[in-house]
């Protein structure tokens, strides 16, 4: 299964907020965040095709165009899923996440949105569009039980797999 992961400039690695208006841009490899899910890829036979990144400030300044040019980027490089996150406890990300999980989903393209519940915002009002895997803020307990889970959900999405009963356990 080919994964690509869109990361805002603080999972990116590119700094925190003060860099919130880092352009879109991606790497055809891990970086960043994305290293957390490396121990747990080759339980669902996964690998990363590219993560792309944009500052949450650049995101909220034109959501429309950001989602645009992510889902065109997304179906450019041809992933069999697409995880959006995770986001933690950041409220800008976890509004990118599941805007972009959203569109990408209404594009053809599976997509795993994934967030703590202080994004309330996002999971309010993405919540029955697209499946947002719970997950701890940052530095919260359960992290590694929710990384799994969002890989499990990416392949159950890829084989084209039943996952309410998933979601119902697992999902806002």
């Amino acid at each position: 299964m080919k994964v690509i992961f869109i990361l805002d400039q603080i999972q990116a690695g590119f700094g925190g907020k003060e860099r919130g208006d880092l352009p879109l841009g991606g790497k055809k490899l891990a970086i960043g965040a994305v290293d957390m899910f490396t121990n747990f890829l080759p339980a669902v036979d996964a690998t990363v095709l590219a993560t792309l990144y944009c500052g949450d400030d650049t995101f909220m300044a034109d959501p429309q165009t950001v989602t645009n040019k992510l889902v065109a980027m997304c179906h450019k490089l041809a992933p069999d899923v697409v995880i959006c996150g995770p986001a933690f406890n950041y409220e800008k990300y976890g509004m990118l996440c599941a805007t972009v999980a959203t569109a990408l989903e209404a594009h053809g393209l599976p997509a795993v949105a994934a967030m703590s519940q202080e994004c309330e915002a996002a999971i309010s009002e993405y919540r029955n569009q697209v499946t947002i895997v719970k997950m701890p803020k940052k530095g919260g307990i359960g992290l590694t039980d929710a990384l799994q889970k969002i890989l499990t959900l990416a392949a159950m999405k890829v084989k084209k797999e039943d996952t309410s009963a998933f979601a119902a356990a697992n999902c806002y």
